[in-house]
């Protein structure tokens, strides 16, 4: 029996990476609009290769590209960057199609609602806030909450304690299965992998279920409970 219904975030109900494309590629522009000699496309990857190797929600990666490229800050290119990246971080920070019409029949089927992000705390919020999402989540759980990251246990038992609901009664959905997947299935969670916000080719998701739309997982929860 489905009780409660957990997320990922990231790739799972936005898409993250094409607003981090688009928003690098806006940061990059401006930096070479104000005069900076780089060229656009190694420096949109650069970037990436900073994220790859600090993590996604890395602060401090246009001070780095740009000590990288000149050896020290410059900061009209600094500022350039991160007031255009800001700019077009709203602009593409969008959900997926079916992410409203399915939360609203899950609400309706009366299955709490919770989320679990490796992202810091105030960076899901400001997305769940920016997106119109947080009145949907009965809880959220952030890296902050647990101080461990995806696939640790314990941000899944953060939340199936904060759900008020046994581990076997919920259904985990997530992009990424080494962490999603992975994680809860260790705990017993039915698991359901984001087939379709993944940025890879993964063949054999290690999931119960594979989605091709997020609203698939409606059908997939009818058939468990009945």
């Amino acid at each position: 029996m489905i009780k409660s219904v957990i997320f990922d975030l990231d790739n799972t109900l936005l898409d993250f990476m094409k607003m981090k494309s688009v928003s690098i590629n806006a940061a990059v522009e401006a930096m070479i609009n104000m005069g900076m000699d780089i060229d656009k496309e190694k420096s949109v990857n650069e970037i990436f290769t900073i994220y790859d190797t600090k993590g996604y929600e890395h602060q401090e990666v246009f001070n780095e590209f740009i000590i990288n490229k000149i050896g020290i800050i410059n900061y009209k290119y600094l500022a350039a960057a991160i007031v255009e990246y800001k700019k077009a971080k709203e602009i593409s920070l969008n959900l997926y199609p079916d992410v409203i019409p399915t939360l609203n029949k899950l609400l309706s089927m009366n299955l709490n609602l919770g989320i679990v992000s490796d992202a810091p705390s105030r960076e899901a919020w400001m997305r769940l806030y920016t997106l119109d999402l947080h009145s949907f989540f009965d809880e959220v759980v952030t890296f902050n909450d647990t101080g461990f990251y995806k696939p640790a246990k314990e941000p899944f038992i953060k939340i199936s304690e904060k759900l008020n609901a046994n581990l076997e009664e919920c259904i985990m959905i997530g992009d990424w299965p080494e962490r999603d997947i992975k994680g809860a299935g260790q705990l017993g969670m039915k698991t359901a992998f984001a087939k379709y916000g993944s940025t890879e080719d993964i063949i054999d998701s290690g999931a119960d279920f594979d989605l091709d739309s997020l609203s698939e997982v409606v059908d997939i929860i009818n058939q468990i409970n009945k």
